[in-house]
């Protein structure tokens, strides 16, 4: 990587109901990758020509109505593999990774869990199992970027309320636990490593003026493997564009990562 890096991770709640915002977004912000999440649309209904005219090209997983991923980049988007097996043959469609201007990026939509005790919420801990075993096969030295809505907030200055998040999705110790072990395989925490105070927030609910109370969850992530960590040179969270109307209840997480 020659040249510095910028990286972003959205999830978009579906990408129909949002392409103005994502094209708009892109004119302005320009980032070599752009990561989605709950796309929510099949891959032949995924608006590739809109996107390429921006000059984005585009790698899908997506499926009606629910979930969907796709990692959209400026450069040639190389070696994509679909889900967990590669072939995407998942139900339900979360995980897709590539390699963009020499870096491996893996975007994944790691599951909501619903209700504590449901067996959506056992499926959200297998999971994140899952995705433990999947980077048992990079090392500390592979240019690696984990990115994503990872329905998780990893520590209590990520909640707007421990007394009101603790023991709920989102916040239980057993999905803080099993994300742990997760970073454990050796990630930096981009936006948390430049900004270690409380109060940042990349979700918030629609309801209960939420937003306005800055009542929120930081569940979007941006990890970098050990050698990317150093040079990961800024680390945001568009708060303007979850401020405008008919916005996704998640704002974008932006990256830039300094030249090698």
């Amino acid at each position: 990587m020659a040249e510095a890096l910028t990286v972003a991770t959205w999830n978009v709640n579906s990408l129909r109901a949002r392409l103005d915002a994502v094209c708009r977004w892109l004119g302005e912000h320009r980032p070599d990758v752009l990561c989605l999440q709950e796309t929510k649309v099949t891959d032949d209904q995924f608006p590739h020509a809109a996107l390429n005219d921006l000059g984005y090209r585009t790698a899908v997983l997506g499926q009606k109505t629910y979930n969907g991923v796709a990692l959209l980049a400026r450069h040639p988007i190389e070696q994509v593999r679909l889900g967990f097996d590669g072939s995407g043959a998942e139900e339900q469609k979360r995980l897709i990774a590539a390699t963009v201007a020499g870096l491996r990026i893996v975007n994944a939509y790691i599951p909501n869990g619903s209700e504590v005790g449901s067996p959506k919420f056992a499926h959200k801990l297998e999971f994140l199992r899952k995705m433990a075993a999947y980077f048992a096969e990079y090392g500390p030295a592979d240019p690696l970027l984990f990115v994503g809505d990872f329905n998780v907030a990893p520590t209590p200055d990520d909640v707007f309320s421990v007394a009101e998040m603790e023991g709920q999705v989102g916040f239980h110790p057993d999905e803080r636990a099993a994300l742990e072990r997760l970073r454990g395989w050796g990630f930096s925490d981009a936006f948390r490593a430049l900004h270690p105070e409380p109060g940042h927030y990349s979700w918030w609910d629609y309801r209960q003026a939420s937003f306005r109370r800055n009542r929120g969850l930081r569940i979007d992530h941006v990890w970098a493997a050990p050698c990317l960590a150093a040079r990961v040179a800024t680390c945001w969270i568009d708060r303007e564009e979850r401020a405008r109307e008919r916005a996704s209840d998640h704002a974008p997480v932006v990256a830039t990562l300094s030249p090698a």
